[in-house]
């Protein structure tokens, strides 16, 4: 599918218009979105718009990390949104011209039709800056970054949960669950940095750097994903401590079903010793003969397996 925008010098906006009017010298600049593309409006990226061949290679190929390419007539960005129920990456190209900004994504996504939907509010309120394909690039960003928010607010509810869970589960459930949290902290990492550093490269463009007003709210976005980078680190601390923790109790465990059977085992050595000496099978063992013999033995390792249970908790091995 592809959608159609264009602003008017009266902050008016028209939609669904054919690409061939883009150029009308009513529009002050248009905006395409192309969603879900079929080959044949793929092909009008270099057929109709002429973009570089570089650049069309990188939104029809292997995900790419964000990035920011620059060509005669347009800036090429690289942008990531991300999958709420399985944090895997969605890519979205945006190209950047003086009068136009095109969108291209192989997958329907909420966070294009928000920015769509406040692009289209913010003419109406007359709040889009001068310079609109820039506004609108920083309505497409904004709404992906927020998205990420949700995303880390429910690894912060499991990890808080998984805090509170204690003992009522086993350490390999406890541990298990914590690796998963490990796993998709990762994955919105992965994410997450390399837009960072994007934003970060934005910032100090020249191209963005001579208007304070763009500026001020790509700074914002920025803002977003320093918090979010720190979020993520500080749940990656936190999921450490646990994993830690889990170890160092399990291992407190181990120790003490050890210390139980090793307890339990001395207290039988000797009783084992006796009853195999008395077990043999010689002839003249003059104790086999006796009349109390075998209550005299009984009696014997009945009172030397108290007396060691006794020592062994004076020398606080039950405690």
């Amino acid at each position: 599918m592809i959608r159609t925008m264009g602003m008017m010098r009266d902050h008016q906006t028209v939609e669904g218009f054919p690409l061939e009017q883009i150029h009308n010298q009513q529009f002050v600049w248009t905006w395409v979105d192309l969603d879900t593309p079929t080959p044949e409006e793929t092909e009008l990226l270099s057929s109709f718009f002429h973009f570089h061949p570089l650049a069309i290679e990188d939104c029809l190929h292997i995900l790419q990390r964000p990035k920011m390419d620059y060509y005669d007539d347009f800036q090429f960005l690289v942008l990531h949104a991300i999958d709420e129920r399985t944090l895997e990456t969605v890519e979205v190209d945006l190209f950047i011209g003086d009068e136009y900004l095109v969108s291209f994504h192989q997958r329907q996504l909420d966070e294009l039709d928000e920015a769509w939907s406040n692009m289209l509010k913010r003419a109406h309120e007359r709040k889009v800056w001068v310079h609109g394909p820039y506004s609108a690039a920083y309505m497409v960003i904004d709404s992906l970054v927020d998205h990420y928010f949700p995303c880390v607010y429910a690894i912060e509810d499991d990890l808080n949960e998984l805090e509170g869970k204690g003992s009522s589960e086993s350490v390999e459930e406890l541990m298990n669950q914590v690796f998963d949290l490990r796993s998709r902290l990762l994955k919105l990492r992965r994410t997450i940095v390399p837009m960072r550093d994007l934003m970060y490269r934005i910032l100090n463009s020249q191209h963005v750097q001579g208007d304070k007003e763009p500026r001020a709210y790509y700074a914002d976005i920025y803002d977003h994903l320093l918090k979010l980078s720190e979020m993520i680190e500080a749940d990656r601390e936190m999921t450490a401590d646990l994993r830690d923790s889990y170890i160092s109790l399990n291992s407190n465990r181990m120790n003490g079903i050890m210390k139980t059977l090793t307890v339990i085992t001395t207290v039988f050595m000797p009783l084992t010793l006796i009853a195999g000496i008395y077990g043999m099978n010689f002839v003249n063992m003059p104790e086999l003969n006796w009349e109390y013999g075998y209550f005299a033995v009984i009696g014997l390792m009945a009172a030397l397996g108290g007396w060691m249970i006794l020592w062994f908790r004076q020398r606080g091995w039950f405690k």
